[in-house]
């Protein structure tokens, strides 16, 4: 890709990330949390939360790019050991998904309804699961031909972005 066709890509793309971290998730986590009691949606909550973590760091991450694309000037050192300590953050959280599914089931006497905010749980967290591999190893969103040829080519998934930059020193 050259460098004017990611400046426009990221010039879109970063705003929408920033979108689902600020607008989206959290709007979606408020109605929740107004329509349903919080034993019914707490593992879902949790996965939400997870969600717009996740996020934030994607659409920093995104926008960190886009300054250096434009040549503005960013504070690298910082910018790393963010994304250092988030990836370790991230980690336990993720971890902490067992442990809240118990909690979960606590809140509900240990019955374990198999309902719509149950499965919406589940997703939620897959999904922030999937969101921190996305990030921090291997690049599971394929949206463009360059990413779906470079997986025909070499039979995998490239390293993610941020992860090269990390393992670089550079952002």
């Amino acid at each position: 890709m050259n460098k004017k066709y990611l400046i426009n890509r990221l010039k879109w793309y970063y705003p929408m990330e920033r979108m689902h971290a600020f607008v989206t998730f959290p709007a979606l986590m408020l109605y929740v949390i107004y329509t349903n009691p919080l034993n019914d949606i707490l593992f879902l909550l949790y996965g939400l939360m997870l969600c717009i973590i996740i996020l934030f760091q994607g659409q920093h991450y995104w926008k960190l790019k886009l300054h250096k694309l434009l040549r503005k000037d960013i504070d690298q050192e910082r910018s790393l050991t963010f994304f250092r300590k988030s990836k370790k953050l991230n980690l336990i959280m993720i971890g902490m998904i067992p442990a809240m599914f118990a909690i979960h089931l606590s809140f509900n006497h240990w019955n374990l309804k198999m309902d719509k905010w149950f499965f919406w749980g589940v997703v939620a967290n897959l999904f922030a699961f999937l969101e921190h591999v996305n990030y921090y190893n291997r690049q599971l969103m394929i949206d463009n031909a360059s990413d779906m040829n470079y997986v025909i080519r070499n039979r995998k998934l490239k390293i993610a972005s941020l992860a090269k930059d990390l393992s670089e020193n550079e952002i």
